[in-house]
């Protein structure tokens, strides 16, 4: 039998945080490993935000195209090749990977990668096998091993697919139902609608996106609906048929909704199946992520988590910000904590919608709260382009003056909320804020006159309007 190779560090997984770990461990002078069930960059970078984002950008490609005659540009309609789309997601992928340094920053480090080893786990607290790579044996080990579409307990639930899977499809289909109305159902429906499907967004709640601020929830449903998107809200699935055209879905009123393809977006869970974390040591919780704490060490003191397998917020920029503090502490006796940073979060749907910061409502439960709002349909460059839809609401605290949270619905929403938080990460005030003259016209100018229009609902003077 082959003698294990020994490491500092073992990290699984490659996406954001394993690389994150990975590297910022190997620069500590850690001998480390990076091992990975498949390809290198992970879901996020091989199904994940980088295909799907192309995708949206053809949808809005398309939606931009219905504006030309407005504009007095004469062009036939467009038409999808959607096998070209793919094509074309496949090659966006391809040179992302191509111009990323990180594989390199990778091997310069010393960092040792295993790549489409097959599925780890572990033999005992320290030691590692895989289906396709050595045996490896480390003093400590971060788990990255990312996260997998949780599906729905009713009869036939095998007939429907993944959001993956959907976004893998060989041919635009003319019908389709999203379950499940998080960020990434709606995103589903969002870009599909887009490219020519019908859709239907069926949400088991009273509010599609419920983790966002209530206006935004219904701006987002309102103009779903405006789209020609079917959103059913309350709408409870007991079971799927398979039909010759597709699939069933059926509701609780008895009633079905007949597809090409039913996708279902009910929720993301660990994907720890194969890892046999008993052995090591490593509890999870009640909804299967593993427990962490500040540090982002398990309940094995040796052994830390990141990334979606943790269940915190399962994003790139979070994903990368702690698998560095993971990485960090397995390397060095130097403990970093995960901070309470300013976390901006947004969905590249249409419209697209973001947050920064607190709701209207978390923030009533501890503040004085002051809510102002500017809606695009007044701010300049939203008028150019033809895409007033949407509206900014800052969250002020009456007493400090102190931004509390920023919601956006609409044109580069996600893009304008960096600006929110920005602001809220150096502390600046309602009035700083309103102060600063932003270029014109461009979208930041709703944040701006969101600010401006808080300023006077508080009484206060000195403001610059943007």
């Amino acid at each position: 039998m082959t003698a294990p190779l020994e490491f500092d560090v073992i990290v699984i997984g490659a996406g954001p945080a394993g690389t994150a770990a990975a590297l910022r461990a190997a620069d500590l002078g850690a001998k480390t490993a990076l091992i990975t069930r498949g390809a290198f960059g992970g879901m996020a970078a091989n199904e994940g935000p980088i295909p799907v984002r192309t995708l949206a950008h053809a949808a809005r490609l398309i939606r931009e195209a219905h504006q030309l005659p407005d504009y007095g540009i004469a062009a036939e309609r467009p038409s999808l090749d959607y096998r070209r789309l793919l094509e074309r997601a496949r090659e966006v992928v391809a040179e992302a990977r191509g111009h990323s340094t990180l594989l390199k920053q990778i091997t310069d480090a010393g960092c040792v990668l295993f790549e489409h080893s097959g599925r780890a786990s572990f033999v005992d607290a320290h030691t590692i096998r895989s289906e396709r790579a050595p045996t490896l044996v480390a003093r400590r080990i971060v788990i990255c091993s990312g996260g997998v579409s949780r599906s729905l307990n009713v009869p036939g639930a095998e007939l429907t697919v993944t959001p993956a899977d959907a976004f893998t499809l060989t041919a635009l289909p003319k019908s389709l139902v999203v379950i499940g109305a998080g960020a990434t159902g709606v995103q589903v429906a969002s870009i599909f609608n887009a490219l020519g499907s019908s859709v239907t967004l069926c949400q088991a709640g009273p509010r599609i996106i419920p983790t966002e601020d209530v206006d935004v929830c219904d701006e987002v449903a309102n103009a779903f609906r405006e789209d020609g998107i079917s959103v059913l809200e309350n709408c409870r699935i007991v079971g799927f048929e398979a039909m010759p055209s597709g699939v069933s879905v059926k509701l609780s009123e008895g009633d079905a909704i007949e597809a090409d393809f039913a996708v279902c977006a009910v929720g993301w869970m660990a994907d720890t199946g194969s890892l046999n974390l008993t052995a090591a040591g490593v509890q999870t919780d009640q909804r299967g992520f593993i427990e962490v704490d500040h540090y982002l060490r398990t309940s094995a003191s040796h052994i830390y988590a990141a990334g979606d397998v943790i269940g915190h917020a399962m994003l790139v920029p979070q994903a990368v910000r702690d698998g560095f503090i993971a990485g960090n502490n397995a390397a060095s006796a130097e403990t970093l904590r995960v901070p309470a940073d300013v976390e901006p979060i947004g969905s590249f749907t249409d419209p697209e919608y973001a947050r920064v910061g607190l709701t209207e409502a978390e923030a009533h439960e501890t503040y004085g709260v002051l809510c102002s709002r500017a809606s695009y349909a007044e701010t300049t460059r939203p008028i150019v382009d033809g895409r007033t839809r949407g509206f900014c609401k800052l969250v002020v605290d009456r007493a400090s003056l102190k931004l509390l949270g920023c919601h956006i619905v609409g044109e580069r929403a996600v893009e304008v909320a960096q600006m929110a938080a920005i602001a809220m990460t150096a502390g600046l005030t309602i009035t700083d804020l309103a102060r600063i003259p932003l270029s014109f016209p461009t979208y930041g100018n709703v944040f701006g006159r969101a600010a401006l229009r808080a300023v006077r609902m508080l009484g206060h003077k000195g403001a610059y309007d943007p």
